[in-house]
């Protein structure tokens, strides 16, 4: 079975700018294809950032391309927001979806901004 793990997030600070990563418990990750979504309270999952890693083609929310990066480092994949504001608030949720188009969804991370 595979996992997928969140890490990174917490408190941070307005204005400045957090890390988080994405992990699974597969040695084929590296053909997969990996999203961030986020769900602020009371709202419905939308889409921040997704990255195929094989081909590296990726897309970015309208919402936050001149604040987010999405990259693989270290067999993972990250998301790097910066310049934080208090609508990243939100709880992260990493999916990764195989080369036979099975999903995988991490527990979620909290993102919490303080002003």
């Amino acid at each position: 079975q595979v996992h997928v793990v969140e890490s990174g997030g917490g408190l941070v600070q307005s204005g400045g700018s957090t890390r988080l990563s994405c992990k699974a418990s597969s040695s084929f990750f590296n053909n997969w294809a990996v999203t961030w979504y986020r769900q602020r309270p009371g709202e419905e999952r939308e889409l921040v950032a997704a990255l195929a890693i094989d081909c590296g083609g990726e897309r970015i929310a309208d919402s936050v391309k001149d604040r987010v990066i999405i990259f693989r480092h270290d067999n993972a994949v990250w998301l790097e927001i910066n310049n934080l504001i208090s609508e990243d608030t939100a709880m992260y949720y990493c999916n990764a979806i195989d080369h036979y188009a099975r999903d995988y969804w991490g527990k979620g991370i909290l993102v919490t901004v303080s002003s």
